[in-house]
């Protein structure tokens, strides 16, 4: 027997991980006698995890795959606790039933009393449980939905964490382009996500483009190298182990480590009555060019005291169908669900969904968002004509337990013939294979057993090269401010979303409006935007350059995940309905939490705190790293890099123009020297020079980073010291250039860029920890192409980094994340 953790003893004997596995099992479930099925437990106990899980719908595969990482991170041998990720990422297909996922994992966690309200701090020890044992217990579970994400998940990449959210949220991320989201933060992220991840990619069948991305990005992870390593998992009710074959990852070749169900889990009675639960096929009367007579039928094959599922393939006939439903009459609770509600409206929808049924049952129509992440289970199931794959999940939302005898489903027919409207978002081709599986089951069964097994063609999809990925590692936007669109390695669909939120504005238009939170973003399609725009609507997304709300105009570029701020009393939405651009009913704003302007290229708030002196902070954000570093156990050259950036990381901030923006003094009782952190009312923050210019002038865009950096490049510390201090906000990373509206030096042909100017001098600084930098000249000479006096310019130190076979991309993104983690924690007081 090893060491106890948590309760649960770890033990290299098969037998004895088995029995307590059953256990911890029990726990987690919260109920007496509930055992695991026997997948599950292989799962926590194999030597390695499975990479394809194809299991059918209902038979538990997210308690199994959870379970099985907490259990082997936490109780497993030294071996298998070492070889599993710190962080684990379920990746949803679909937009709106994340929370149930995220709700069962925090029961799950809850009832082994190791469930953090954030990250690294346990909820049931309280707050002030101390950092190792926070370390060791608490672990949070968080959702990626954009926005201002009120979580700390990326301040603690040392501690173990569950991030859920969709492909478009997380594969965003991961390709250094996240959608909704700072884009400050986009190579922190970027870090984070690519390595010490266990990926669990649930459903595959349903991702398209996304799922031909999740394999290039783990071939190209192993190819590239990581920091520390990470794993991926494909599970699916439908798989094919050659969709997992691109030009830089074969998993067929492989010889791939499969899990599928066994006869020994079929000995659970359970599980046996959910793989042959009973539903009838049949054709519904009605088509989707008469909802009218459909939502009769509706109403006349729904029974009391259950739930019906409607599911269709768009919003805008969803839509339709509820409202057609709604003035019928009805006795039965009617809910509607989509992709487009506000967060707590669509909480409220899902609420009202899972609700146990009252005497008069409960209809549901819904979009394709029920496929996947939702435990639900209708006595009657009518669906529209869908890929073969999308209809094996709705079968499944269809008597899940196996309870009833009588349960029907009907498949709605499509007009395929008439108008490529009605396809949409699916292909003919596959919607004519669906229907011709679906004309020769009418009148059969169509539980999990009884399916045929079809062999699907393998869609083409638009591949995530190694030169995509490498280029999307430069987070610079072009020299029209705009980014690389990676919607195509994410969805095939004609119409990718933005994320839109309402406030109640003045005539002239947002000012000093405040970012949103996550609670007030809606997703919609950018078509709807650009329709509304052109119909004489106001529109704006934030400009993090100019810092300021701009107008979108007919020509404006919208990219996908991008914030859109309308105007509320323009419409546009509706509580029960969500977002509808026809509507003109004024939209009900939400509360505004914190009313503090979207990030900008010249926002400096982690400046803002206790006064504290250059040396104080360094000396807590060194501090930070070595604790980081430490539980990580990464060693030379990393530890010696990470710890030299985290002393130098803030030395540009001797230079006068950082120095020259405090308007008064820290009093009595500070330490005296140069500051890097000073209370809010100390900054000057409105003077911005036209003339007269002063080396100690305030500048527009000035970015302390950079000084820091061509400091540590002066004093001739390894390349990627330079890179890591200058990239730790994310305002400067592979290259040095001057952005409009910049204050220009007196003497004409002087450098400048990012308001520093050559020939600049820095006094000498103490960076504490016995370390000082001396008076400097600052040579901007690195901004240069080709090599110069200095060496290579700035940007072929960047790429050489970026592209040497022992650092490469994920590696040094990660290092970005770690120094970024230590220096906000230590500003933000935190451990």
């Amino acid at each position: 027997m090893n060491e106890s953790r948590g309760g649960f003893p770890s033990s290299n004997s098969e037998q004895g991980a088995s029995m307590m596995f059953e256990e911890f099992f029990e726990k987690a479930m919260g109920k007496k006698g509930v055992r695991p099925y026997r997948y599950q437990t292989e799962l926590a106990s194999c030597t390695a995890l499975p990479e394809a899980i194809n299991l059918p719908t209902a038979s538990g595969k997210t308690a199994g795959i959870v379970l099985a990482w907490l259990w082997r991170r936490r109780y497993a041998s030294p071996e298998i606790r070492t070889q599993t990720p710190r962080r684990l990422v379920y990746c949803l297909p679909m937009r709106v039933l994340v929370e149930q996922t995220e709700s069962n994992v925090r029961a799950w966690l809850s009832n082994l009393g190791l469930l953090a309200e954030k990250s690294g701090v346990n909820q049931q020890g309280g707050a002030n449980v101390s950092d190792r044992d926070a370390d060791e217990n608490g672990i949070a579970v968080t959702v990626l939905m954009g926005g201002e994400e009120p979580t700390d998940w990326d301040l603690f990449p040392e501690r173990e964490t569950v991030i859920i959210g969709t492909q478009d949220m997380l594969l965003s991320r991961a390709l250094n382009r996240g959608y909704a989201m700072s884009r400050y933060r986009w190579p922190m992220h970027f870090g984070l996500l690519n390595n010490d991840c266990l990926w669990v990619l649930d459903e595959v069948q349903l991702m398209g483009a996304g799922l031909t991305t999740t394999t290039q990005i783990q071939g190209l992870r192993e190819s590239l190298g990581t920091l520390v390593p990470c794993q991926t998992v494909w599970m699916s009710a439908t798989f094919d182990v050659n969709w997992l074959r691109t030009v830089d990852f074969d998993l067929a070749k492989r010889g791939p480590r499969t899990m599928t169900i066994s006869p020994y889990d079929l000995a659970s009675e359970e599980l046996r009555r959910r793989c042959e639960a009973k539903k009838t096929l049949m054709k519904a009367q009605h088509g989707a060019t008469d909802p009218d007579g459909l939502s009769k039928e509706i109403l006349r094959a729904h029974k009391s005291d259950s739930r019906t599922l409607v599911v269709v393939n768009t919003v805008k006939r969803a839509v339709e169908l509820y409202r057609r439903l709604k003035k019928e009459k009805t006795t039965a609770t009617l809910v509607l669900i989509h992709s487009r509600f506000r967060p707590q409206d669509k909480r409220m929808a899902v609420n009202r969904m899972l609700e146990e049924p009252g005497h008069d049952g409960t209809i549901i129509v819904s979009t394709q968002v029920v496929e996947a992440g939702v435990d639900i289970s209708g006595k009657t199931l009518f669906t529209e004509l869908a890929p073969w794959p999308s209809l094996v999940q709705r079968f499944g939302r269809c008597n899940r337990l196996g309870a009833d005898e009588d349960s029907v489903v009907y498949w709605i027919d499509l007009p395929l013939e008439e108008a490529d409207d009605f396809a949409a978002p699916y292909l003919k081709e596959e919607l004519s294979l669906a229907k011709e599986q679906l004309i020769s089951l009418e009148s059969h069964d169509v539980g999990p057993q009884s399916l045929p097994a079809v062999k699907l063609p393998r869609t083409e999809t638009m591949v995530l090269r190694r030169k995509d990925l490498i280029e999307l590692f430069d987070t610079t936007p072009d020299l029209t401010g705009h980014d690389v669109d990676i919607s195509r390695f994410i969805r095939e669909t004609s119409d990718t979303d933005v994320a839109v939120f309402w406030r109640d504005l003045p005539d002239m238009g947002p000012e000093d409006e405040p970012r949103p939170s996550m609670d007030e973003l809606c997703p919609a399609p950018i078509a709807d935007i650009k329709g509304i725009v052109k119909r004489g609507r106001d529109a704006w997304t934030w400009d993090p350059v100019d810092e300021r709300w701009n107008k979108i105009i007919e020509s404006t570029p919208v990219a996908p995940g991008a914030i859109i701020m309308l105007r509320a009393i323009d419409g546009g939405y509706d509580e029960s309905g969500g977002w509808n651009p026809e509507s003109k009913e004024p939209v009900h704003t939400l509360p505004i939490a914190e009313k503090q302007k979207p990030e900008g290229d010249s926002s400096d708030r982690l400046s803002e705190g206790e006064w504290k002196t250059i040396s104080e902070h360094s000396d807590e954000v060194v501090e930070r790293m070595r604790l980081i570093l430490g539980r990580l156990g990464l060693k030379d050259p990393w530890a010696t890099w990470g710890v030299n950036a985290a002393r130098w990381h803030d030395s540009g901030k001797a230079h006068m123009s950082f120095q020259g923006r405090l308007s008064i003094g820290p009093g009595e009782g500070a330490s005296p020297g140069l500051y890097a952190k000073a209370p809010k009312s100390a900054w000057n923050i409105g003077r911005s020079t036209t003339a007269g210019h002063r080396s100690d002038d305030i500048r527009r865009h000035f970015r302390h980073e950079l000084v820091s950096a061509l400091l540590a490049v002066e004093h001739s510390l390894d390349d990627p010291v330079p890179y890591l201090i200058a990239s730790h906000h994310g305002k400067v990373r592979l290259s040095i250039r001057s952005i409009p509206g910049e204050d220009r030096p007196p003497t004409p042909g002087k450098r400048f860029a990012r308001g520093v100017w050559d020939g600049d001098v820095v006094p000498e600084a103490d960076l504490g920890g016995g370390a000082f930098v001396s008076r400097t000249t600052i040579d901007l000479s690195l901004m240069e192409l080709g090599s110069g006096s200095k060496g290579p310019s700035w940007l072929g130190r960047a790429v050489a980094l970026r592209d040497r076979i022992d650092i490469g991309p994920f590696r040094l993104a990660f290092m970005e994340a770690l120094l970024k983690a230590a220096d906000e924690r230590a500003s933000r007081g935190m451990r």
